[in-house]
């Protein structure tokens, strides 16, 4: 791997200096020859290093594999898929590369969906740093290391992660593989214990809430298929209606990408929504980045009180508005597709904190947002003056 490295380095470096010499075309004719003069000291460098360390890569098996290191990686994958217990492979700050398909129905939440995101958005926030400092020590070759955890869709029954280091083939640093070992009810919960991996009882809990998720879907699709064709800030207002108060305490909503504007803000009958509708969405590092095609960003606690910029008295928002989860979402009709605004939404006191699951709702319902605010329209917002 470090004879990959190192190739793949002396690689760049040559394209950023071919890359020089072609710029080098423009000089006069009397400096020509010093540019020819590199450019045969490079091609001299190719043949002379960079194809024997090439030849001797391709010998031991690191470059072009052969069809049976293929059939073994596919077997390998499979494995991976199948193997019955919930296992992930996460990086050195907790963020999913992949995850099988125990973890993806033991956590709740589809491996497409999980990967790219931290491993521990699934967990209750008081495991999260020890978490994250385990698997960083573990990244670092420290050691196996194994905790105690619990996911926000059962915060009763504890559970065991085991990490270990794994070095992929294919993988240029040291990566954590995460084994979920499911626990047991605890025997003074009220309950008899059981597998919650293999429960056969139904959690209520997880059932009204889902249930609460599919009504407020079905709100939304009602809402978007009766707005008005072309009215963008009709969708974004209607949008907003259905999710305040039921599903977030405020929500914000902001048209356009390149050039956005502030259309709606909802929020507690007491609390400054007129600073904040008055808020330039320029002056938010979130909505910022969201426009710019970022994933959703899902907060609990936020750490930065400024990351939701300041309100006209110099306050910032997150401060004022006592906001203890954010999802941020970008409003994108196709993955590839463009932004066309910007949703965010906050919850404030007691109310329970945003799950991972509701933010997979909410990444869906903003795809039909941005699909109900381009039906009939002429062109984006951004895009107009």
């Amino acid at each position: 791997m470090a004879k990959m490295e190192e190739f793949g380095e002396e690689v760049a470096d040559f394209v950023r200096r071919v890359a020089e010499l072609k710029s080098a075309r423009s000089v006069p004719t009397d400096d020509l020859g010093t540019v020819l003069d590199a450019a045969i000291f490079e091609l001299d460098h190719v043949a002379d290093k960079l194809r024997p360390l090439y030849e001797r890569l391709a010998a031991d098996g690191h470059l072009g594999g052969g069809a049976p290191d293929r059939d073994e990686q596919r077997l390998l994958r499979a494995i991976f898929q199948r193997l019955p217990l919930p296992v992930a492979l996460v990086d050195r700050e907790s963020v999913v590369r992949r995850m099988n398909f125990a973890a993806a129905g033991f956590t709740g939440a589809r491996a497409g969906y999980a990967t790219g995101r931290p491993l521990t958005g699934f967990l209750l926030h008081a495991d999260r740093v020890a978490f994250r400092s385990q698997t960083a020590a573990v990244a670092r070759g420290e050691g196996d290391r194994s905790l105690t955890v619990h996911l926000q869709r059962n915060p009763h029954v504890p559970h065991r992660a085991i990490l270990t280091a794994l070095r992929p083939g294919a993988e240029p640093r040291t990566a954590v593989l995460v084994v979920l070992q499911p626990g047991t009810r605890p025997a003074d919960s009220g309950g008899p214990p059981q597998d919650t991996f293999r429960a056969s009882a139904p959690d209520l809990g997880e059932a009204t809430r889902h249930a609460a998720r599919m009504d407020l879907a079905d709100a939304m699709t009602t809402a978007l298929l009766t707005a008005p064709a072309g009215d963008r800030a009709g969708v974004l207002e209607r949008a907003a209606g259905v999710l305040h108060p039921r599903f977030a305490d405020w929500v914000i909503a902001d048209e356009g990408a390149a050039r956005q504007r502030r259309t709606t803000v909802l929020g507690p009958t007491d609390a400054p929504v007129g600073d904040v509708l008055a808020q330039a969405p320029a002056a938010c590092p979130l909505v910022v980045e969201a426009a710019r095609g970022g994933a959703p960003t899902l907060q609990v606690r936020p750490e930065d009180p400024d990351s939701f910029g300041r309100d006209s008295s110099g306050a910032p928002v997150l401060v004022r508005a006592q906001v203890t989860s954010l999802l941020c979402v970008p409003l994108r009709g196709r993955s590839d597709g463009p932004v066309e605004g910007v949703l965010t939404l906050f919850r404030s006191g007691a109310r329970l904190a945003f799950s991972m699951a509701e933010a997979q709702a909410v990444d869906v319902m903003s795809r039909h947002i941005a699909l109900a605010m381009t039906r009939g329209a002429g062109g984006r917002a951004s895009d107009r003056a």
